[in-house]
């Protein structure tokens, strides 16, 4: 039975499809958009805690589905008086069917994938933010078609530059085994992730981004390109982001997926 390739997913930008929160009154709007372009920035002084559900389907000859719900908190930290460490662990809760031919169906828990960024306060002369950081693939996939039994680790680094509006940048990082079962095969995986984000009042926003990723072992890119929407409101005393939209696939593994929805809620902690 082949393996299907995996695909990691490093970071979250906003996203959504359908507003599912009432409109903010108009004394709200500063603080919904102010948030909602935090979102954008993933070394901001935000805490966040998005439950971010993606379903990608065509799996394969038996058209197989797969359902991953990844649990990503980030977390900034002062570390001193110019540098912030943001910290940052997705944990996938994962449901497949038939992925990889008449496989049957697996769930439970995937590889858990933390990322740490060394960001500086403040942006540079020209409004450019960045980070840098490890990044690190922890093998606790509890069955084998829901990810390789390898350690991995790697660097990340990140670049962004916002305005008004707009929001425009690029995550990067690379991934090597650095141990684990001599069974599954090496992993040195690269994801790059162009992101563009466009502000819209009242806490809106419309993003585009392409999560890629080349197998070097395998010589093959996986390039879903996603459409996605979102919205800042507050529910009771608690701000919140809900998103949701849809992506297409314009290169993946024989036996890949064709199309994914995805969908998010968020919770939001600004930081003092």
């Amino acid at each position: 039975m082949n393996r299907p390739a995996k695909h990691v997913q490093p970071f979250l930008v906003p996203t959504a499809l359908i507003c599912l929160a009432t409109a903010l009154p108009a004394s709200a709007q500063d603080s919904a958009d102010e948030l909602a372009k935090k979102l954008s920035n993933p070394v901001a002084s935000l805490i966040s805690i998005p439950l971010q559900y993606n379903a990608d389907f065509g799996y394969g000859s038996e058209d197989g589905t797969r359902h991953t719900l990844n649990i990503q908190p980030v977390i900034p930290a002062s570390i001193s008086e110019d540098w912030n460490l943001i910290s940052r662990i997705i944990v996938p809760v994962i449901y497949q069917d038939d992925i990889s031919g008449d496989s049957n169906s697996q769930f439970g828990l995937g590889d858990i994938n933390p990322t740490f960024f060394f960001s500086p306060k403040q942006p540079t002369a020209g409004g450019i933010t960045w980070g840098i950081g490890p990044v690190f693939l922890l093998p606790t996939a509890s069955d084998d078609l829901l990810g390789p039994d390898q350690w991995g680790a790697g660097p990340s680094v990140l670049v962004l530059k916002e305005s008004k509006a707009w929001t425009v940048g690029v995550l990067a990082n690379h991934i090597w085994s650095v141990g684990g079962s001599g069974n599954d095969p090496d992993i040195s995986n690269t994801f790059l992730q162009p992101f563009l984000a466009r502000h819209l009042a009242g806490g809106r926003t419309l993003t585009f981004n392409a999560e890629s990723t080349y197998d070097w072992e395998n010589q093959q890119w996986t390039v879903p390109i996603n459409v996605t929407y979102s919205k800042v409101a507050r529910v009771g005393s608690q701000m919140m982001s809900f998103a949701g939209g849809v992506r297409g696939y314009a290169e993946a593994p024989a036996g890949g997926p064709d199309w994914g929805v995805r969908f998010v809620v968020t919770f939001l902690v600004p930081q003092k």
